[in-house]
């Protein structure tokens, strides 16, 4: 039985997050009965970094499965491809590891990245892919109200109410907002998120680059540890999955 790390990007919009589910098609699955039809009717568990939400989208999320057939990684990286070709989700890389590793648990920090369209136009070909906001934003506003979210913190105005988290704390490494042409990219790092911590955290900058809420206004919301006292949540079609760092 040989462990294989797998780094995957998706398209969120046909699906209803990262995590298997009874009622609704999940990118797990699809990894899992595309293995399946590889390996001739084997079940396979593949063991993902971290879940997504419905319609959230990923460049670079990681996962593991193992394999009990002879394949070099790069041969399982062409032969699974081979069989998630109709879909929209593609395996990038494909390394051998050891027993040791796992997706999940070995995981020290996971990226982020939230795409805000910001013009009047509304997008052409990234229908879904960002969130299209027509009102101009202060990016310079933007990213010095995020850096009060930045360390350890008490999240739970930015927490989902169906949240499985333990705790509300989490400790935020990084959180910036920058422009790039008609685009603003908020981007976040930490060892784990907090479910909708990222597009609660988006909405609300929104709220402060639209000229709605000041700097203290976001300090605020966050001290007031209420889901009630959030600004906005912003929708899943800007957000990526980026990147994860390991042991």
């Amino acid at each position: 039985m040989q462990r294989f790390k797998l780094t995957i990007e998706y398209d969120g919009r046909p699906y209803a997050g990262w995590q298997r589910q009874d009622n609704a098609l999940a990118v797990q699955q699809v990894l899992e009965e595309a293995f399946s039809q590889l390996l001739q009717g084997a079940a396979v568990v593949v063991q993902g970094s971290g879940r997504t939400d419905a319609g959230v989208h990923a460049l670079g999320q990681v996962a593991h499965v193992d394999i009990d057939a002879d394949f070099t990684a790069q041969k399982l990286r062409e032969a699974i491809n081979y069989f998630l070709r109709k879909v929209p989700i593609s395996v990038l890389e494909v390394d051998a590891v050891d027993a040791e590793f796992h997706a999940r648990f070995s995981a020290i920090k996971r990226h982020y990245i939230y795409r805000i369209l910001n013009r009047r136009a509304p997008p052409t070909f990234n229908e879904g892919l960002v969130w299209h906001v027509m009102t101009p934003l202060d990016v310079d506003l933007m990213h010095a109200a995020a850096q009060v979210l930045v360390g350890k913190h008490d999240f739970t105005t930015f927490r989902h109410v169906h949240c499985q988290a333990e705790s509300p704390v989490k400790t935020l490494d990084y959180l910036s907002v920058e422009r790039d042409g008609d685009e603003l990219h908020i981007k976040a790092g930490a060892r784990s998120f907090l479910h909708h911590q990222i597009r609660s955290i988006t909405g609300s900058l929104k709220l402060v680059g639209a000229g709605r809420w000041s700097k203290d206004d976001l300090k605020a919301s966050l001290e007031a540890r209420d889901r009630q006292a959030l600004g906005y949540n912003a929708p899943p079609d800007g957000l990526y999955f980026r990147s994860v760092e390991f042991t």
